[in-house]
């Protein structure tokens, strides 16, 4: 995809979501670092089910270090590997308190030291805690990615570097949200919806998926009732 089609591609995507939100629930830069360690594998409204309880109780190290793994684990049961994600919620809390002051590091190095954390919970912390411009490659941006030749490679890695690459700067704050929120409602893996992306024009993917009847016959609607009023 050429400079100009990237810009546009972006800038159509703001339009739709001027200043996009992680949609997992958190408290602080800590209840970030840990619903975001939770959340892989499992979905956001999962976590958030579970960390809704959770947060309103424990939004330090300190207060999860005390509540214990076996206390943790009450809460977090409904999401995927919660066994081992437990224990490394409680190793990384104590590793917080004993080496950052209770405080979540703001440097990648940093927080890939951290058990559980790898690249992708890094970066989504570094951005939404710390405002670093940063891009987490999860599965929906892979795929979007990928699939409109935006930034194609054979690996999250691969994906992300081109992404930082050929990102314009004014885009690079919000761009792991577009990008995230695109391919989980309109880009999806299954049956992308075409018909209603806004970036339809400028995306090499083929066939594009037509819009379902039902949507065929609500759009019409739509614009048969906008022109009975235009006219009254």
């Amino acid at each position: 995809m050429k400079p100009a089609a990237v810009a546009e591609f972006y800038r159509r995507l703001r339009d739709l979501e001027p200043v996009p939100k992680t949609e997992l629930k958190f408290v602080n830069a800590y209840t970030l670092l840990v619903a975001v360690a939770l959340s892989a594998q499992a979905t956001d409204v999962g976590v958030n089910k579970a960390t809704g309880p959770l947060f309103a109780k424990v939004d330090t190290p300190e207060k999860m270090l005390k509540l214990g793994e076996a206390g943790l684990k009450s809460y977090i049961k409904t999401i995927g590997l919660f066994n081992t994600k437990a224990k490394n919620v409680m190793a990384l809390s104590k590793i917080l308190v004993e080496e950052h002051a209770s405080q979540v590091p703001a440097t990648r190095e940093a927080l890939e030291k951290l058990p559980g954390v790898g690249r992708k919970t890094a970066n989504v912390v570094l951005n939404v805690a710390f405002g670093q411009h940063t891009i987490a490659v999860d599965t929906h941006i892979f795929r979007v990615g990928n699939r409109t030749k935006i930034a194609p490679g054979k690996n999250p890695l691969e994906v992300e570097a081109k992404l930082e690459k050929v990102t314009p700067a004014e885009f690079k704050q919000h761009a792991h949200h577009w990008l995230s929120l695109h391919g989980r409602y309109v880009c999806k893996a299954r049956t992308p919806e075409c018909w209603r992306c806004v970036v339809r024009d400028l995306c090499p993917f083929t066939p594009k998926t037509p819009a379902p009847k039902s949507a065929e016959a609500e759009t019409a609607k739509a614009k048969k009732k906008a022109a009975k009023k235009k006219r009254g």
